[in-house]
């Protein structure tokens, strides 16, 4: 999840920069019916529907950009919009305020090394999806990683590798299933854990599945009786992922993500 959000946070900004310099090349004028927005069953509105583009402008640019954002296979977008808009609920009333309590209580050291023993267990999966993609030098890079992180770092409380030019690679089961032409079927919009779509959302499933088999360092069976370990990484995800609901400041942001995370998904597979 992190690093599909943090790809969704970068490339919204991107996106808001192409904007900026496309909007001033078209007007917007009031159509002939009274302007007024329709307000949808799931509380979210339409603009498009009491706007029109004036046809005496180029701006063409601006026509197929927006054309192309909302041509994303999405079926379910009835019920996403409103998973959506209890994640942006769930995060403002109850994720962030836990975050901001975690970084509050919590040394800044302390902080970095629960990142960093998480990403150590994270890099099992990773190493794992490389191998099943046919990746020689990714994987002997992920394998070194586990092996200095987990030896010199301690578990993988410290992050050596790091510094030693081999920096975190991100693998899933989704992106695995993309390099062997899985196509990504509708888009989905996981509860809490946000934007993916029909192949991801399996490939969630598959990743859980493999680190709980390989219980690296004996992590997924302590948790068993330890579910507090659970919360600490969800809320480590969440302190280390820069996405903010609502940072666009657009009555299109439900698309721009959609839009986004399909394109950041398909530069992973193609990398």
């Amino acid at each position: 999840m992190v690093n599909r959000l943090l790809l969704v946070t970068a490339l919204l900004a991107s996106g808001c920069a192409l904007a900026d310099e496309v909007a001033p090349r078209a007007s917007v004028i009031e159509a002939d019916q009274p302007a007024t927005l329709t307000v949808e069953p799931d509380g979210f509105v339409d603009p498009l529907r009491a706007l029109k583009f004036n046809p005496g402008l180029d701006q063409r640019e601006f026509e197929r950009s927006t054309l192309e954002a909302l041509n994303i296979y999405d079926p379910l977008e009835s019920m996403n919009r409103r998973i959506y808009h209890f994640n942006y609920r769930f995060d403002q009333w109850v994720f962030l305020p836990v975050v901001d309590g975690y970084r509050y209580i919590t040394p800044g050291f302390v902080r970095t090394g629960v990142s960093n023993f998480f990403n150590n267990l994270g890099d099992v999966p990773n190493l794992f999806n490389s191998v099943l993609q046919l990746k020689a030098k990714r994987s002997a890079q992920i394998t070194a990683r586990l092996m200095f992180n987990t030896i010199i770092g301690v578990g993988g409380l410290w992050d050596p590798a790091t510094k030693m030019g081999l920096p975190r690679q991100s693998e899933d089961f989704g992106q695995t299933l993309g390099v062997y032409g899985v196509p990504e079927g509708p888009y989905i919009m996981l509860p809490i854990l946000g934007p993916s779509n029909l192949r991801d959302t399996t490939g969630l499933v598959v990743d859980y599945a493999g680190e709980q088999a390989v219980n690296f360092l004996d992590v997924a069976d302590t948790a068993e009786d330890h579910p507090e370990i659970i919360v600490l990484r969800a809320v480590d995800k969440r302190y280390t992922t820069n996405f903010r609901y609502g940072q666009t400041n657009s009555p299109f942001e439900y698309e721009k993500v959609r839009y986004v995370y399909t394109q950041a998904r398909k530069l992973q597979i193609a990398e």
